[in-house]
């Protein structure tokens, strides 16, 4: 994505997605995008920041953890997240943390 994402004071949450990817694209890119999209029209999504080397992070900033569920059990994103079980990552870790504190410099 290459941006900072703009997130308002805390308290809030993040989603962090880390992941390791099989090789080959196999419609991965095209389904990123689109749950991007998606993500961004949900109640209470505030931003995403996401790199991808060898080793892929994305982390996404939600207003409560009410919406971080919504999100989990949106059918389009219920069956990004089986495909990516079954072809797209070798590997993967979701983590959810409350962002307590942020600053700039």
């Amino acid at each position: 994505m290459g941006v900072i994402a703009k997130t308002p004071a805390p308290p809030y949450y993040a989603v962090i997605f880390s992941s390791l990817r099989t090789q080959g694209d196999k419609g991965y890119s095209s389904m990123a995008a689109e749950m991007l999209d998606l993500a961004v029209e949900q109640p209470g999504f505030l931003g995403i920041e996401s790199v991808r080397e060898e080793l892929g992070i994305t982390i996404s900033y939600w207003k409560d953890m009410e919406s971080i569920v919504q999100w989990k059990n949106n059918s389009r994103h219920q069956r990004a997240q089986q495909l990516g079980r079954s072809k797209w990552y070798s590997s993967f870790k979701v983590r959810v943390v409350k962002v307590e504190r942020d600053s700039e410099i």
